[in-house]
This record gives structure tokens, C-alpha cells and sequence, in this order.
């Protein structure tokens, strides 16, 4: 079990969801949030949203789900990141899980 985060900023929350459900994720949750950003890197790289500094409304998607899942979804989001959004990309995390309480009536 892997729990998969993706963030990116609100207006693009409707094309991640759509990207989820594409890779077979149908169960997440949503969490909004406020990202401050202050230009002081001389490379736009090091720079998590590259631009001046300031605030963006954004969402953080969670799922816990397979590794073949959270990889695909990762892969989709690089696809998209190339040909779109360029200055405020998708940005998607894969973390293990190590260890989880099981659900009841499956012990």
C-alpha cells in the first residue's frame, strides 16, 4: 500500500480528479490550502511554483492505493506537466506505508 499526494493549485483540482479516476483511483480525499512562496532562488528549479513571490489557493489530493496506481498516476501528471502548466505544475508524491490498523471485519 502506497498513499499517493497530489497538489497543485485549485483551478486545475477538476483536471486531477479526472486524472485519478483515468488511472483507476476512485477513492481520495481534498484538502484545500493556502501556498506562500518567496522568490529569494536564483533558479526557477529550485522554486516550488517559479513566479513572484505571493500566495496560491491549492489542494492537496491523498489516496492510499497500490504502487501500480500511484506510479501511473505520477506518470500522467509528468505527461500533463509537459505539455501544460508549465509555471505551476501538478506536483504528485509517493510515500510507503508501513504499517496500518485493519478495517473491521477483516481481521
Amino acid at each position: 500500500m502506497k498513499l499517493l499526494i497530489v497538489t497543485c493549485l485549485t483551478d486545475y483540482g477538476d483536471k486531477v480528479v479526472e486524472m485519478l479516476t483515468q488511472v483507476g483511483i476512485s477513492v481520495f480525499s481534498k484538502t484545500e490550502t493556502t501556498e506562500f512562496k518567496e522568490t529569494q532562488h536564483t533558479n526557477l528549479i529550485d522554486n516550488w511554483y517559479g513566479g513572484d513571490n505571493d500566495n496560491y489557493n491549492s489542494i492537496f489530493f491523498f489516496s492510499f492505493t497500490d504502487q501500480n496506481k500511484a506510479e501511473r498516476m505520477l506518470e500522467a501528471i509528468d505527461l500533463r506537466n509537459t505539455e501544460k502548466n508549465k509555471l505551476f505544475p501538478i506536483r504528485g508524491f509517493i510515500m510507503p506505508v508501513e504499517s496500518y490498523t485493519a478495517p473491521v471485519g477483516e481481521m
